[in-house]
């Protein structure tokens, strides 16, 4: 089986392989971090926005016990963790306007329009929609970073975070698989950092399919696909061979 080595990690000489598609990826854990998309009860939990604009959000409950397995995984290896929370101001300015092509493509300004009950009330900071879910909240070592639209490189310091911390490696869970997950990865691609998609740990806004292409779209042209239960055997393998050398 063929495997991914990145410069970074030979030298270092603390990888450990994580099983992927379309091959093995070797990761140090001090040159990777988590990439919690957008757990927020918008993208999760009924009455929040995805809800409200008729995606359905009912399956979501697996793909959270998955991100929080991975979390504990990193947190114990060592690997730095970084919430991302997508949304804007209560005024929305941070959105665009209607110069912005933002502002009639996003599912949350359109639903606010046609409901306007809704205004003020979906992915505006401060307010519950914009809030990470309950079950995943960051501990004092997580990152949390604040974006205003799918990509967590646009306008945000990620980018610089990394490089300060030598991370290379990304590995992604969240919500959802075929937008803001796939768009940071994507951007993440170009500016040559390897990504990793955690396929049970992603979840899709539309139906199915939506993932299923995402994925392929990952580990064909922008990175690779791995699984929760590797992504931890991994580095519970790399804690034990810690404790005993």
């Amino acid at each position: 089986m063929n495997t991914i080595l990145t410069d970074f990690t030979e030298r270092a000489g603390t990888g450990r392989v994580l099983k992927a598609e379309p091959e093995a990826i070797q990761l140090a854990p001090e040159q990777t971090a988590l990439i919690v998309i957008d757990m927020q009860n918008a993208y999760t939990s009924i009455g929040g926005y995805l809800d409200l604009a008729g995606f359905d959000v009912s399956k979501t409950k697996p793909v959270v016990a998955n991100i929080k397995k991975a979390i504990a995984a990193a947190h114990a290896a060592g690997i730095q963790v970084i919430y991302f929370k997508n949304g804007w101001d209560h005024q929305y300015i941070e959105a665009g306007g209607v110069g912005s092509p933002n502002f009639h493509k996003s599912n949350a300004l359109k639903t606010m329009r046609k409901q306007p009950e809704l205004q003020g009330k979906l992915l505006a900071k401060g307010g519950w929609d914009f809030e990470l879910i309950d079950e995943l909240q960051p501990t004092a070592q997580d990152i949390v970073i604040e974006k205003p639209r799918y990509s967590g490189f646009f306008n945000t310091a990620l980018d610089s975070m990394l490089r300060a911390r030598g991370i290379r490696n990304l590995v992604f869970v969240g919500i959802a698989t075929n937008v803001c997950v796939e768009s940071t990865l994507r951007d993440g691609f170009f500016l040559e950092y390897f990504g990793v998609a955690l396929d049970d740990a992603c979840y899709q806004a539309g139906p199915p399919e939506m993932h299923t292409a995402s994925m392929y779209n990952i580990k064909t042209f922008f990175g690779w696909v791995s699984d929760t239960q590797s992504f931890v055997d991994t580095f519970q393998h790399n804690q034990q061979l810690a404790k005993t050398a």
